[in-house]
């Protein structure tokens, strides 16, 4: 019986020392594909002359991080023909406007030039309302009801359809969490937005994002979450690759990644009770 005993536990620990194992899985990967970060943000009370547009490449799954793209021609004219260009910080594949004209209502374009090819996307920059100051904190938030939960609530402008992306973020996380909201139930009225995490206690802080946005990336985002499963459905999609509204103008078939928007942000900060 003893003998038994000792080769079932042998058998078990050579299981176990097994399961330790890494097994890297050969993945085919696709040629490098220009990924473009143009997102214009104009924070409510500052200038919004000073811009950012990154450009990185796709790259294998196994990367820990993404190549840069340097030596890109990068600009954004706006309706009347005023050019605001983006000068690359050296060998960073960030490209800088310390001039930009933030206006509401204004439609933009940019253009990039890279490698003989151009790409370019219009977009026309979103207004935003103020988070009400009054942000409400549960303490019994959660599905389970252990969780402490904030609720912020701005007021919808009632003379257009509107469509609103937020983002939460405390302290103690890396990146932020979103949320997409339209007006299709709320027109004219205060609307909330929701922000529950286990991991809150009491002293931890959270910035809270409100960005005003087209209708356009309203679907973009809401597709970027669908594939990459943060739509919180239990039944997820394939994921697929999604297209923004960035076209190659040269070579339509060898797109970019990435989108051209511009809001205005409202930006809060929350201390949890």
């Amino acid at each position: 019986m003893k003998i038994i005993k000792s080769i079932l536990t042998l058998i078990l620990i050579v299981s176990l020392t097994a399961c330790e194992e890494v097994i890297d899985v050969d993945l085919d990967t696709e040629a490098p594909r220009l990924v473009i970060d143009a997102s214009i943000d104009w924070i409510k009370g500052t200038a919004g002359d000073q811009q950012k547009i990154k450009l990185t490449t796709t790259t294998g799954y196994y990367e820990e991080s993404f190549p840069i793209v340097s030596g890109a021609v990068v600009f954004v004219s706006n309706s009347t023909g005023t050019i605001f260009n983006f000068i690359e910080n050296s060998g960073t594949g960030e490209y800088i406007c310390t001039d930009f004209q933030p206006v509401i209502g204004e439609t933009y374009t940019l253009t990039i030039t890279l490698n003989g090819e151009t790409y370019s996307a219009t977009e026309t920059m979103k207004s935003v309302p103020f988070i009400e100051s009054t942000i409400e904190q549960d303490n019994t938030g959660g599905i389970a009801g252990d969780e402490i939960s904030i609720t912020a609530k701005f007021q919808d402008d009632d003379t257009q359809e509107n469509y609103y992306l937020s983002s939460f973020k405390p302290n103690f996380a890396p990146f932020p969490e979103y949320q997409l909201d339209d007006d299709e139930f709320f027109q004219g009225n205060l609307i909330p937005i929701y922000y529950s995490n286990e991991d809150l206690n009491a002293g931890n802080i959270v910035d809270i994002k409100l960005y005003g946005i087209s209708k356009q990336y309203f679907d973009y985002f809401n597709k970027l979450m669908i594939a990459s499963g943060g739509d919180g459905s239990p039944f997820q999609s394939t994921p697929t690759a999604v297209r923004g509204n960035i076209i190659n103008q040269t070579s339509f078939n060898n797109f970019a990644f990435g989108y051209f928007r511009l809001s205005e942000v409202d930006i809060r900060q929350y201390t949890i009770q």
